[in-house]
């Protein structure tokens, strides 16, 4: 499968990035890593390119919420090229503090399937996979 990854926004945790980038290759994953700062609609530019199955947004500054918004919006835009797209997320994911319980309803209401606030790379990744042979 392949996987479009990278950091949103004003983002540079370039560390965090290749260690996700090198966490899915070894699970088999086909990697297209757009590092760090990174826009919403080069992601999904990157995925059309290169039909990809899954976007990986990661976000270590907190800042996803104000760049992710319009998730819903750009899919409507694109149509049927991102059906099959799952979109997930995870990382760190909001300034100051919030629960999970509050954070990833509103996620998912951006747009994205799997969302994982302040959840280790390891366990976001089992679920990825757990989600994508569910899906099959």
């Amino acid at each position: 499968m392949k996987v479009v990854t990278g950091v949103v926004g004003n983002d540079i945790h370039v560390v965090a990035n290749r260690l996700i980038e090198l966490s899915l290759q070894a699970r088999g994953f086909e990697v297209f890593n757009l590092g760090v700062n990174t826009y919403l609609e080069e992601f999904i530019d990157a995925v059309i390119e290169t039909n990809a199955d899954i976007l990986l947004i990661s976000s270590l500054n907190g800042e996803a919420e104000g760049w992710c918004r319009e998730v819903n919006f750009l899919k409507s835009k694109y149509g049927t090229l991102l059906d099959d797209v799952v979109f997930m997320i995870g990382g760190n994911l909001v300034v100051g503090t919030g629960s999970a319980e509050d954070i990833v309803p509103k996620f998912k209401n951006y747009g994205f399937d799997l969302v994982f606030h302040q959840v280790d790379l390891n366990t976001g990744l089992d679920e990825l996979e757990k989600y994508m042979s569910e899906r099959r």
